[in-house]
């Protein structure tokens, strides 16, 4: 019997029921609630854009630390069984005041914490046609529009950066994945046997290096990789923050005399920490020396790129086999926009190839993502970064990012006309100080301030201590909004 007909003598599994016997109805409208009418959709489009103004406006006036907690919110969701739906008003207007309410506003100007910048209007809308569309990254044939501007995109920022070559890459979810990313790049080029066999492939235990300043997501990375967290080389700094060449030099040689296989070198270009730079150049020529794939982790300070009076504090990026940079961070996309980019693009496909019957077959223009990168499904990210550079031009980011330093540097002044010592180069926007001595520890003074409301700051800690760390991440914080946050600081010195 072919399946035409077993299909015509048991129509009622096949086109009506399901295997228990339940009929179905395939004329049923569609879920209201999913899909309203398009006179509906207009008027909650309309909705949502004024409830979300008056949201940001009464943002901006408010504090900036939440004033709900976690017990109080698990309380209030407590009445969401789901048995029955509700008003998508009621619960749009629910969503929203618990996102006043509960969260800390990166979007305030008296945010001067982690690198969390309010995103620009265009990332926003980006988002927002993104999710009308919902295209599907994975495959170009399916969605070669976007695929292209998201290529296009990577390409120019390569091109900023001074990177040559053969120009690949991706957008990520961050600098985890980006920088986890070139880990592999660097495992499968130091190993050709490490995609089939894993680190057992290595005839000593692989290795790389970092700063010690470097962000801890490293020692996520090597467990992930599966070549253990001890895989991870801190490197001692300067006294500044920086990765010291020569105790790099040393600890790739001394490896090598132990058996181990040293196989990349990650300069850090913006520490979370104090936002500082590693030295790219001497770190460069080592990683080259050396044979090692050379990363440059710029999630912070890749944005100096965009501007031609500061962009000579990377100098040494151009030389990189890869790099990260969040656009998500200064480059102010809404979250989850990392991209990761390389010198070596053919190395990707070794790293990432699969082959599936369920996907479209890749054509001779096509390109991928799903073959070049660790996702397979993924949102249109990379638009958010399009339109704001569309729009604004190298020239708007290169004041949005000139800025943003001199408002750091104003920030870092005032502290120290009030008796603070400023203990790193606001080179990148931020400022690590510690109040004067009868103020208490930074952690004290910072809970105070938090406390307050007025303003955000954290406590990190940099070259062994203690420091109050603030950041200019938002773009529309003004030099009254930076002064105000020096008036709160010295405030919660006083313990007021």
């Amino acid at each position: 019997m072919g399946l035409q007909d077993r299909i015509a003598s048991d129509s009622s599994h096949w086109w009506g029921s399901d295997p228990e016997g339940t009929t179905w109805d395939p004329d049923l409208p569609p879920v209201s609630a999913f899909f309203p009418s398009e006179d509906d959709r207009r008027y909650w489009d309309d909705f949502l854009s004024s409830a979300l103004a008056a949201a940001s406006a009464r943002v901006v006036a408010g504090p900036v630390t939440p004033t709900l907690d976690a017990s109080s919110i698990r309380e209030a969701l407590l009445r969401f069984d789901f048995a029955a739906p509700r008003s998508l008003e009621k619960v749009l207007s629910w969503v929203i005041a618990q996102m006043e309410a509960g969260v800390v506003h990166f979007s305030h100007p008296g945010y001067l914490g982690l690198y969390n910048p309010a995103p620009t209007f265009p990332a926003q809308c980006a988002d927002r046609i993104a999710a009308v569309f919902n295209p599907q990254l994975a495959s170009a044939t399916t969605s070669p529009a976007a695929v292209e501007i998201e290529r296009h995109t990577i390409l120019a920022v390569a091109r900023r950066a001074g990177l040559t070559g053969e120009i690949g890459g991706q957008f990520t979810t961050g600098g985890t994945e980006a920088n986890y990313t070139a880990l592999l790049c660097a495992l499968t080029r130091a190993c050709a046997r490490f995609a089939a066999e894993g680190a057992r492939a290595f005839a000593g235990p692989p290795v790389f290096y970092v700063s010690r300043e470097s962000h801890l997501a490293w020692l996520k990375i090597a467990h992930q990789a599966g070549i253990g967290r001890t895989a991870v080389r801190m490197i001692a700094t300067d006294g500044t923050g920086r990765m010291r060449p020569d105790s790099l030099a040393a600890a790739v040689e001394y490896d090598r005399s132990q058996g181990c296989t040293p196989v990349m070198v990650a300069a850090t270009a913006g520490t979370t920490g104090a936002g500082a730079i590693d030295p790219l150049v001497a770190t460069a020529e080592i990683a080259q020396d050396a044979g090692l794939w050379y990363h440059v982790d710029a999630a912070w300070g890749g944005a100096l790129v965009a501007s031609e009076r500061l962009r000579h504090r990377l100098a040494g990026i151009e030389r990189a086999d890869s790099i990260t940079i969040d656009a998500h961070k200064w480059f102010a996309a809404t979250m989850g926009c990392g991209m990761f980019i390389t010198t070596r693009a053919s190395l990707l496909p070794e790293v990432f190839g699969v082959s599936a019957s369920f996907m479209p077959p890749s054509g001779a223009l096509n390109f991928d993502p799903y073959t070049s990168s660790i996702q397979w499904s993924r949102r249109f990210s990379g638009l958010r970064l399009f339109l704001a550079l569309a729009t604004a031009g190298w020239a708007g980011y290169a004041a949005h990012v000139e800025r943003a330093v001199a408002l750091g540097c104003l920030l870092g002044d005032a502290l120290a006309a009030r008796g603070w010592r400023i203990v790193n180069e606001p080179a990148l926007a931020v400022v690590c100080a510690e109040p004067p001595v009868e103020a208490g520890r930074p952690r004290e003074v910072v809970s105070r301030l938090l406390a307050s409301g007025r303003a955000w700051v954290s406590v990190a800690t940099f070259e062994g201590r203690e420091v109050v760390r603030a950041c200019v991440t938002n773009g529309k914080t003004t030099r009254c909004d930076v002064m105000a946050a020096v008036d709160a600081l010295q405030a919660a010195c006083r313990g007021a």
